[in-house]
């Protein structure tokens, strides 16, 4: 689906829901990822779960085992034990260690800082090589631990740009990513994946949205399914009988 043919596609239009977005939630930058291996890791715990819910399986991951070379080395299962509080913890955990192996492998260690100094396309390309790694948690890397100009998408992502008109309501996640990347303007990718997040969250929710209580309900085209809808005057009134 071309930009042309989704009025709400259009750059001028993007801008305009980037400001409304940011005057309503505030800086719309997200976290900076010191280490990005822990990054990664990070975001492979959080596929399917909450982000507080995948905070608290890596910290319990770390602290059973202080080192990467540990998980490697460990039994799935026990990796798996650790991080229960993240979700799929048996399909996560020998992921998580395919992973480690393959950086290992081509890295010589337990480090992917070379990817700092890769373009953005090598990135991706590096980071989808790896085990199980897919465009979202790519685009996840790119923008939170290397500070890209990215824009992963998630279900609030999807959800809000299909809502709005952004893409077609039958784009799929993997193909919103490839059009969202070309379709918003630059130095924007970042702060609008915040903030669509933000708007999913507290707002354009699944599986009913809160269209009255949205910044955007003028500019989405989803919006007056969801408002109410007012009642229309009748027009004279009704005639008086003359006595």
């Amino acid at each position: 689906m071309s930009a042309p043919e989704l009025p709400n596609a259009t750059a001028r239009r993007l801008r305009a829901i980037h400001a409304r977005l940011a005057k309503a939630f505030g800086p719309l930058e997200p976290p900076r990822a010191v280490d990005p291996l822990d990054e990664l890791v990070l975001t492979v715990l959080s596929q399917h779960t909450s982000d507080l819910n995948a905070e608290r399986a890596f910290s319990d991951l770390r602290r059973a085992f202080p080192t990467w070379q540990q998980v490697v080395d460990a039994p799935s299962a026990r990796v798996a034990d650790a991080i229960r509080h993240g979700g799929l913890a048996n399909t996560k955990a020998p992921r998580i260690q395919a992973i480690l192996r393959e950086v290992r492998e081509r890295e010589g260690g337990f480090s992917v800082d070379r990817l700092r100094d890769m373009p953005d396309a090598d990135a991706r390309e590096y980071l989808t090589s790896l085990p199980g790694i897919g465009p979202k948690t790519a685009a996840v890397m790119l923008s939170f631990a290397l500070g890209r100009d990215a824009m992963p998408v998630d279900t609030h992502v999807h959800r809000v740009t299909k809502r709005l008109g952004i893409v077609s309501p039958k784009t799929s996640a993997e193909r919103a990513d490839r059009l969202l990347h070309d379709l918003v303007p630059d130095g924007l990718r970042t702060p609008l994946h915040v903030a669509f997040i933000q708007l999913g969250r507290q707002i354009c929710k699944a599986p009913t949205p809160r269209c009255a209580a949205c910044p955007l309900k003028d500019l989405c085209p989803t919006a007056p399914r969801y408002l109410p809808q007012r009642k229309k005057r009748r027009s004279g009134g009704a005639s008086k009988q003359s006595g």
